[in-house]
């Protein structure tokens, strides 16, 4: 099986997509306006307590407080309180916690308004992103994520992930870490790092240490709604998370994140170094892996199961629905029961794979085809269970009801991903009323002669839908050849799916996009041109 990560840079940010044997199975919008991601720890500021919430609302700087529930604060908040005045006050002039003294742990069945007070400033971390209408979620549990380890402040304790089972391997793992911990620290031993030797694991330790200290100096100096530390980005925290031995190629679009991946793989993993490639081909690199493609067809309401069915998936303020249908495989197979046991075992695969794909979170509930038998039922669970032990958030599955219904809730962090499929009609605008698609063709010569020859550029390269492109480049004189013989300049024309068919697009030899007339104003000097003729 290989794991391919492939990043577009856009002016917008980056898009990362994830794909296992070429198809795609995550997709993320690394956004350039995101200010608040899952990680960042902010000095927060409590605008209200709320004790029929047990909760307060903090002012981090974004348009909406922020929600810290009392459960989030972690039993060792009381120490974190301390520190943070002390360094803020400059009372405490170094960042290792060798000297602190603790200050006790928090009640677990307090009081918010006994613990806060409105106008308090404390240290907080990003849990959950803003989602809909609500701000982000927060805790004052600090923990900064390694790649192989967790380190958490005010504390001594080391615990190893349950994924990993080996005994032997879990007393190694906490031996290690034991004899290479800073004081006052607590570690959490992450699953990939099962096997890694001491000096892997030290480096990522270091890594970490260096972080804290970074927040320390930046909460010495520290203002109201600061960030004071901010997680890693979309793709290095991808690349941190999921580097293994299965990835076989990281493909990048842009010379400045190639760099800047390249100095993080550095790091965390020189070995991995040969994996890394700038692409520089002409063909656009989501084009090239069929990522375009793939993203249109998945992201729709409707979605096809391969080997027969479809999904219809529906998303509310509460839930996401995914009803499942056999189509036309129902007329396959002879028997009722082996037809829907058939089709929900590929839909389960599906199912699982648009929850990473959408990065779909809270309460879904899937609607199965009915099974009589409770044996078929079970087999179809064990197929959910199963595919979704790859998935990196939390889950839980219930069993499947009477009804055909299974139930999961899985953790959500970030809105999930929506890719609008459906596309306005290139040619209305969605108006209705379209003027004759032939003329587009008339329109791009009018524009070509226009740029060749009044404005005397060269090197340009046109972006045009596939029909269109194989309408100019096709044939034995082409069109595009009959350019070079009238302008003796030479047109680019290359192929763009996410193009309408009467759109297209003009860039210089920089790649830069050429400002053009409208379409209503180059038709308008077209008509101009055959009256001019016809008089």
């Amino acid at each position: 099986m290989s794991n391919e990560l492939i990043i577009n840079s856009t002016q917008d940010g980056e898009r990362i997509a994830l794909l296992q044997d070429k198809r795609l199975i995550e997709y993320h919008f690394d956004r350039n306006d995101t200010a608040y991601s899952v990680g960042d720890i902010f000095l927060g500021t409590v605008k209200k307590v709320m004790p029929g919430l047990n909760a307060a609302f903090i002012d981090i700087g974004y348009q909406k407080d922020a929600f810290l529930h009392y459960g989030d604060l972690g039993e060792n908040f009381p120490s974190l309180v301390k520190w943070g005045k002390g360094v803020q006050s400059q009372k405490i002039t170094v960042g290792p916690l060798k000297t602190f003294q603790f200050d006790g742990t928090l009640d677990k069945v307090g009081k918010i308004d006994n613990t806060l007070k409105k106008g308090q400033q404390l240290l907080v971390q990003i849990v959950k992103e803003p989602i809909s209408t609500k701000g982000p979620r927060l805790s004052t549990d600090i923990s900064m994520a390694g790649r192989y380890l967790v380190l958490v402040p005010f504390s001594n304790t080391i615990s190893v992930s349950k994924k990993i089972v080996s005994k032997t391997e879990r007393e190694r793992l906490k031996r290690l870490i034991a004899s290479i911990k800073p004081d006052n620290f607590g570690v959490i031993i992450r699953t990939v790092a099962e096997g890694r030797e001491v000096a892997e694991l030290d480096k990522d330790m270091q890594s970490m240490v260096s972080k804290w200290e970074t927040l320390f100096q930046n909460l010495r100096t520290g203002k109201p709604n600061d960030k004071v530390l901010g997680e890693l980005g979309r793709t290095s925290s991808m690349l941190r998370d999921m580097l293994n031995e299965s990835f076989d190629a990281i493909t990048v679009d842009s010379t400045p994140m190639y760099e800047e991946m390249r100095s993080y793989l550095q790091q965390i993993a020189p070995d991995k170094l040969g994996l890394l490639k700038l692409h520089t081909g002409k063909v656009k690199v989501f084009e090239q892996h069929g990522i375009e493609k793939q993203l249109k067809t998945l992201f729709g309401k409707t979605v096809t199961v391969p080997g027969g069915g479809y999904l219809v998936i529906e998303h509310t303020e509460a839930l996401h629905v995914i009803d499942v249908n056999s189509g036309n495989k129902s007329n396959q197979e002879g028997d009722q029961e082996a037809t829907a046991l058939h089709v929900n075992l590929a839909a389960a695969k599906e199912v699982a794979r648009q929850l990473r794909l959408r990065d779909m979170g809270g309460i879904i509930v899937v609607d199965f085809i009915d099974m009589k038998s409770g044996e078929s039922r079970k087999k179809v669970e064990d197929a959910v269970h199963s595919i979704m032990k790859q998935d990196k958030a939390r889950y839980t599955i219930l069993p499947i009801t009477k009804f055909g219904l299974l139930q999961i809730t899985r953790q959500r962090v970030r809105p999930a991903e929506a890719i609008v499929t459906g596309e306005v009609c290139p040619t209305c605008g969605g108006t209705g009323k379209i003027s004759a698609s032939i003329l587009v063709t008339d329109e791009i010569d009018n524009s070509i002669d226009d740029l060749l020859v009044a404005q005397n550029q060269s090197g340009i390269t046109l972006s045009v839908h596939p029909f269109l492109h194989a309408y100019y480049t096709k044939g034995l004189v082409s069109r595009q050849m009959k350019w070079y013989l009238k302008y003796y300049k030479w047109v680019k024309v290359m192929k763009d799916t996410s193009l309408g068919l009467t759109e297209y697009r003009i860039e210089d030899e920089h790649g830069e996009e050429i400002e053009l007339h409208s379409a209503a104003a180059a038709m308008s000097r077209l008509q101009d041109r055959e009256l001019e003729i016809t008089d």
